[in-house]
Order: C-alpha cells, then sequence, then structure tokens
C-alpha cells in the first residue's frame, strides 16, 4: 500500500477515535457508570458471586463478566443508543441465555427490560433493575411476566458490594 494511503488511514483512524470519545463523553453515556467496579454479589443473605463490569471501547461500552458460585457465568454489552435515545443490554450466558433488554435511567436507577421466554418456551417480559444505594451498594432486581407487566415475579435479587 502506497505511504499516502496509509497516511490518509491513519489520520482517519484518529478523526474517528476523537470523534467516538467526544460521543460517548455525553451525560447520557455515564448514566450507568454507577454499576462500574468490582463487585462481591450477595442474594438472600448468601454469597451469590462475583461481578466486574468495565468501561470498554472509548468508554461507550459498559461490559459485564459475571460467575456466580454455582459456575454459572454470564456476560453482557451495554450501550447507549443515541439513534434511539435509550440504553440497551445483551446478556448472554453458559446456560444459552440470551436477553436484549433496553430502556432508561429513572429516578430509581437504570430499569430495562423485553421480551424473552421462560423455562417452557411461553413468552415473558423481562425487566431488570439497578439502584445505587447510599451504602454504596447496588441492587439488581430481576423479575419476569407472564402477563405483559401487569403482575412480576422476581427470578434474581441481587445486592453488589463494591470491592475496588
Amino acid at each position: 500500500m502506497p505511504v499516502k494511503h496509509l497516511l490518509a488511514l491513519f489520520l482517519l483512524s484518529g478523526a474517528l477515535n476523537a470523534t467516538a470519545n467526544s460521543l460517548c463523553d455525553s451525560p447520557q453515556y455515564h448514566a450507568f457508570d454507577f454499576w462500574v467496579g468490582e463487585w462481591r454479589v450477595m442474594s438472600k443473605g448468601q454469597f451469590a458471586g462475583n461481578s466486574k463490569i468495565t468501561k470498554i471501547l472509548n468508554g461507550c461500552v459498559i461490559f459485564e463478566e459475571y460467575q456466580a458460585v454455582s459456575g454459572y457465568q454470564g456476560k453482557s454489552l451495554n450501550i447507549f443508543d443515541r439513534q434511539q435515545q435509550r440504553w440497551h443490554q445483551s446478556w448472554t450466558d453458559n446456560a444459552g441465555l440470551l436477553l436484549q433488554l433496553s430502556g432508561n435511567h429513572d429516578n430509581n436507577g437504570m430499569v430495562l427490560q423485553g421480551p424473552g421466554f421462560d423455562s417452557e418456551g411461553k413468552p415473558v417480559l423481562h425487566r431488570i433493575t439497578w439502584q445505587p444505594k447510599e451504602d454504596d451498594t447496588v441492587h439488581q432486581h430481576w423479575q419476569s411476566s407472564a402477563n405483559e407487566g401487569k403482575s412480576w415475579q422476581t427470578l434474581f435479587y441481587g445486592v453488589y458490594h463494591k470491592i475496588q
């Protein structure tokens, strides 16, 4: 490749990086920052696992890595979608589950929801709420509804205690 093409490619990649950095500096991209850190997760008073939440891709994406004491593992990618003006999460785990949730920050924290299926394959609506508390914990409440949000069942309630 001629040097002038390499130089143009280098300059373009620098411009794209500068654009990505400035786009992800807006306040919307920081609405979920309260969840960033390394956490010890408790559920029903028992140690449930560890979760590491980091910002990646120039601070535009929040990456979650969860490891339960049972061997269950999951990962999520979280981003503010500026076209739709809402947050989006894609969750995958070692049990084959894919959750795709979206929503926004409200007075209680981050609330994301989306369609899915229960263990019998019936359609449900999933909703996960993350609430930062004054004691520097984050409470995560994962619920599902089989009747389009008229009533909710708790699937998981975890309290995140910051390690770092």
